[in-house]
């Protein structure tokens, strides 16, 4: 088994702010990690760029305590560029750019199938990329996608911090409700950063936020538990020095994504000793850890959360807390489960 490389030196690109750029010109060049992670990938499923992949409703906790719903968007579109050795999104993108057009066109499908919504609603496009990527979301199209924006006065993309420029500023423009960015700042360890293939370094978010925040838009981040190269003994530290750097950032919303295999880069991982699949117990202390922090709402991603260790006996009612902690900011009490501490 070959070992994962060192990570490629970071680009200069002057870090110009305000100015358009496409992602080729933010990517490593010739990067063997990237090389090393897509040898290591499986086939497929390139999705239909005729009609959203997903659409669904959900309630979601905003800073004030309010829980207005939100319409959530998986679109298709192009694959990310940036080659995350923890990513597996790339399962279900196109291999070639988005077509024009297509964007709107999902986007219509979604609100005709959803039917009427309330009068606060937020909506999040999630392509499975960069929102301000042109191979993407062609630029082109923000007008007639702003258009269909209209009645929601949140919209929420996602975005490398690396290709938040002037495209963005204007979109923000272009929309009445908020704009909010949601970054991948993944982790605050600058050596495990380095090793994640991303292609930025912290600096790198910290400028995005500024520039996100200095314009009035608001600023979600992901952070990975645990993030690759960061010892388990380690991990709920680690992912809360993350989240308190989000949010000194300016960050009013911050997501920890429970880290999973399966896109084969990770499975070596795992076997190397570079990383461990989280444990319900594992993000349940990361949940009880940030839910201290102040100035943001701290959510748990619960997408394929029934991967995650623990006793079949306990694990409904430990997902339900996670969901009861997402809604309420507040962790309640803990699961006891006499299955669990008999194995102790």
């Amino acid at each position: 088994m070959r070992r994962v490389p060192d990570p490629a030196p970071h680009p200069d690109d002057g870090r110009t702010t305000g100015t358009e750029r496409d992602a080729a010109s933010v990517l490593p060049a010739d990067s063997s990690t990237t090389a090393w992670i897509r040898s290591r990938r499986a086939s497929k499923i390139e999705p239909d760029p005729a009609r959203p992949i997903a659409h669904f409703r959900e309630a979601e906790r905003r800073l004030d305590g309010s829980r207005p719903v939100v319409l959530h968007v998986l679109l298709a579109g192009a694959e990310c560029p940036f080659t995350c050795i923890y990513c597996d999104l790339w399962r279900r993108t196109l291999d070639g750019p988005t077509p024009p057009g297509a964007i709107a066109r999902q986007l219509e499908i979604a609100l005709r199938e959803t039917g009427t919504l309330p009068a606060t609603c937020g909506v999040k496009l999630y392509n499975a990329s960069n929102f301000f990527d042109p191979r993407a979301v062609p630029p082109g199209d923000d007008a007639s996608i702003a258009d269909l924006l209209q009645p929601f006065d949140r919209v929420i993309v996602e975005c490398h911090p690396r290709l938040v420029g002037r495209r963005c500023l204007e979109f923000a423009d272009r929309i009445p409700g908020r704009l909010e960015v949601a970054m991948g700042l993944e982790t605050a360890d600058a050596a495990a950063l380095a090793r994640l293939n991303k292609g930025m370094t912290l600096e790198d978010f910290d400028s995005a936020a500024a520039r996100l925040t200095s314009a009035g838009i608001g600023l979600r981040a992901f952070v990975l538990l645990p993030a690759p190269f960061v010892p388990v003994a380690r991990a709920v530290e680690s992912a809360l020095d993350a989240v308190r750097h989000a949010v000194d950032r300016g960050a009013r919303h911050v997501t920890l994504i429970p880290s999973r295999d399966g896109n084969g880069a990770m499975d070596e991982l795992r076997e190397q000793g570079l990383w461990t699949p989280p444990a319900l117990d594992l993000i349940e202390e990361a949940m009880e850890s940030c839910a201290r922090v102040s100035g943001a709402v701290v959510t748990v991603d619960l997408w394929d959360i029934d991967r995650c260790r623990t006793c079949r006996r306990c694990r409904p009612a430990r997902i339900a807390r996670l969901r009861r902690f997402n809604l309420t900011g507040s962790p309640g009490p803990p699961v006891r489960c006499r299955a669990c501490a008999s194995s102790s």
